[in-house]
């Protein structure tokens, strides 16, 4: 009996940052061509550069269409040709590297729509240059919602593996943070952190909410949203089976994540949350886009512009990434199995 695999999109991100170098250390790490059937998707030029950083020399299959991953035993290339070596400088923001990240997504995008992927990581991307490449969203959480025509909540997790958190408020102004705490999307964030976790391999996931006011609000001599909205929203999510506890005052909550009280931490503003986590391990970490219809990963660190091009790209939050994008993308894949039968 063959192997039940997940297919994986890899795609190089922002042509000026570090991501081809990172992907071609990643193929190069031990076990991942195991892990899943994987097509990178990417301009030949660049790809080939990447491997000249980091010093490998994958002899990738070229493919014309995704569904031709399944005639090989590793990993293939989907070459594309989005961008010209002209076009791209290392660190350097480019409106036309934007435009070939948003173009090679989409294609991502439509093949996970029509069944041929069943989860995407790529390499970091730039926000500046995508939106001078057209992005007309606050994000690139925002873009693939819309293009999945996503209608229910979404949120970015960000996590160490052991430890995830997702957020009622993300790329806000913090004077605008108070606006977001509604039961309603606490309720949201929650189930959805704790779907993700499921999705991810926890047999039992923990979710803890976190306060928004200092000290969980002093009973409300600090203010009330801790009574008011978080309390009923915790107390909603229990009501309905999920186990959800809090809030908890944010500044010793993360001390109890960290020691293994919670595998999930909802925060209400995003520095609430990144702070926290980067501390606890910026190396490692990795942003999940959450409330999809299929799994995206990413390395949580950027486009890395000061050391784009000199081959001193770590791998290790890209392997993190993969990883996860391959586990949500096995159980997405038995899912959909179990349920066409």
């Amino acid at each position: 009996m063959t192997e039940l695999k997940p297919v994986v999109a890899l795609t190089l991100g922002d042509a000026a940052g570090i991501g081809a170098e990172l992907i071609a250390r990643l193929l190069a790490e031990p076990g991942v061509g195991e892990q899943a059937r994987i097509v990178l998707v990417a301009d030949e030029w660049q790809w080939q550069q990447g491997q000249q950083l980091a010093g490998t020399d994958h002899q990738l299959p070229v493919v014309a269409r995704v569904e031709e991953v399944h005639d090989h035993p590793g990993p293939v290339l989907l070459k594309v040709d989005t961008l010209a070596p002209a076009q791209a400088r290392y660190a350097e923001v480019s409106g036309a590297c934007g435009a070939s990240t948003l173009e090679i997504l989409r294609l991502c995008l439509d093949a996970a729509q029509a069944g041929e992927v069943d989860a995407i990581c790529f390499a970091p991307l730039n926000k500046h240059a995508m939106k001078l490449g057209g992005l007309q969203h606050e994000d690139e959480l925002h873009f693939f919602a819309e293009y999945l025509g996503v209608e229910g909540y979404f949120c970015e997790f960000n996590t160490l593996g052991h430890l995830w958190t997702s957020r009622i408020s993300s790329h806000v102004p913090l004077k605008d943070a108070a606006q977001y705490v509604t039961k309603e999307r606490i309720v949201a964030a929650s189930k959805l952190i704790h779907e993700a976790l499921l999705l991810a391999g926890f047999e039992s996931p923990r979710v803890a909410v976190a306060a928004f006011n200092p000290h969980a609000g002093e009973g409300g001599t600090c203010g009330r949203e801790e009574i008011d909205v978080i309390a009923p929203a915790v107390a909603q999510c229990q009501a309905e089976g999920y186990p959800v506890s809090g809030p908890y005052p944010a500044d010793t909550l993360f001390i109890r994540a960290r020691d293994g009280d919670f595998d999930a931490v909802v925060t209400m503003y995003h520095d609430q949350g990144q702070i926290a986590i980067k501390l606890l391990g910026f190396s490692q970490g990795v942003t999940v886009q959450g409330g999809l219809p299929i799994p995206i990963t990413t390395p949580a660190h950027g486009t890395a512009f000061d050391i784009a091009g000199q081959g001193r790209a770590r791998v290790g939050p890209t392997r993190n990434a993969f990883d996860i994008a391959c586990r949500m993308g096995l159980a997405r894949r038995r899912r959909t199995l179990a349920a066409t039968g």
